[in-house]
């Protein structure tokens, strides 16, 4: 097998505590997103688009819907003889095994994965971020800096920054300092979770961390300090367009409302970066005559005899009649019945909104209401039928 001048490691592995009941039996990157599809297609089509024909998708978290998502790779044209999609779990070998203890140990034990293709340069990504890449970019940055590991950062707002990684660079954009979610940061340019590394240099620093017994292994608390302490050139890679980490409720359900711009800063019918995805095919939405539809998405398989505003509606709901759904996010097969009323909410797959029933609140302060999977919902005045 010859050498490959790069190819990317996607970490799909966290659990995403923070989405509440959305990943109670699914993880992350599984999760569904802008109708039609799941948060993995947006990392997985930036692949494809750049020209890396090798990915590994490190699992561990709930894996089996993702890991049937993945497949081969057909969606994202990465059925390839040599190279491909690889979807990678830990697994036992003569010396044991154990769950992945951090981003680091994730790629340590995958070591000979990575060995098998001798690549120059190893990409390193996150499976719980929405955005458009060309990741050719990053590298053509990369070799001309002669970096020996590069980060892509994007500028977030200062009162958002102490949420992130955080680079502090000189005027050539070389990290001088990282700091992991600082309290008071000196910088907005926070890290994407998107790093590039020279492999044999990366392969060092990995096997030396799984030595170091108070290492969290991980890249952003354990690699890339450690980097900067033993003066390695690191760059900052700027990202200057669309980018949101859909990790919280709050990000996930706003990341859907930006789609619904009148002119959106990330459009899913973008000709020249479509993004890829593992569809079934279901049959044409229907928007009966009593219905009212406006700035929504709605997606195949839809029933629609209510009315819908701003909102994104994936494939396979129905909507009874009477019933508004306003500022929400309803994930496949969800069915909800007459006069019932949804505003800043997100519904989960598979759940059933009994006729009547009133979910989310419209003030702008509350939080966003999440229905988790398979839930059913009723109304709390409808009326108990006694038999004699």
């Amino acid at each position: 097998m010859g050498a490959k001048k790069w190819i990317a490691m996607l970490l799909a592995g966290g659990q995403g505590s923070r989405l509440g009941e959305l990943t109670i039996g699914l993880a992350k990157p599984a999760v569904p997103f802008g109708g039609k599809y799941r948060i993995i297609d947006f990392p997985l089509s930036n692949c494809t688009h750049s020209g890396i024909d090798t990915v590994g998708v490190l699992t561990q978290y709930q894996p089996l819907i993702l890991n049937d998502y993945v497949g081969n790779g057909k969606a994202w044209d990465l059925d390839l003889d040599v190279g491909g999609v690889s979807v990678l779990p830990p697994y036992q070998g003569k010396e044991g095994g154990e769950w992945y203890k951090g981003t680091a140990n994730a790629v340590y034990q995958n070591i000979q994965y990575i060995d098998n293709y001798d690549p120059e340069h190893v990409l390193i990504l996150s499976g719980d971020h929405i955005y458009k890449m060309d990741y050719s970019k990053m590298l053509d940055y990369h070799v001309e800096k002669n970096a020996e590991a590069t980060i892509a950062v994007i500028q977030v707002p200062w009162q958002e920054a102490s949420r992130f990684g955080i680079m502090n660079t000189n005027n050539d954009d070389k990290i001088t300092q990282f700091d992991e979610k600082p309290k008071y940061p000196k910088s907005n340019l926070a890290s994407m979770g998107v790093y590039l590394f020279n492999w044999k240099k990366l392969r060092q620093y990995l096997i030396n961390d799984e030595k170091d017994a108070d290492s969290s292994n991980d890249f952003g608390s354990n690699i890339i300090p450690k980097m900067l302490e033993d003066r390695k050139k690191l760059y900052a890679y700027r990202f200057n367009d669309y980018w949101k980490d859909v990790g919280t409720v709050e990000s996930l359900w706003q990341a859907h409302m930006d789609l619904l711009e009148e002119k959106p800063n990330f459009q899913l019918d973008d000709q020249q970066w479509k993004i890829f995805a593992r569809n079934a095919n279901h049959p044409p939405q229907y928007i009966s005559a009593n219905a009212e539809v406006s700035q929504s998405l709605i997606n195949e398989g839809c029933m629609i005899h209510g009315n819908i505003e701003h909102s994104v509606l994936s494939y396979n709901v129905q909507v009874g009649n009477g019933s508004t759904i306003k500022d929400s996010v309803i994930m496949p097969n969800v069915t909800i019945g007459e006069n019932v009323h949804i505003e800043r909410s997100i519904i989960a797959s598979n759940c059933i909104i009994e006729d009547g029933a009133v979910v989310g609140n419209s003030a702008v302060t509350a939080d966003i209401t999440l229905i988790g999977e398979n839930q059913t919902i009723i109304n709390p005045n409808k009326k108990k039928i006694t038999l004699n």
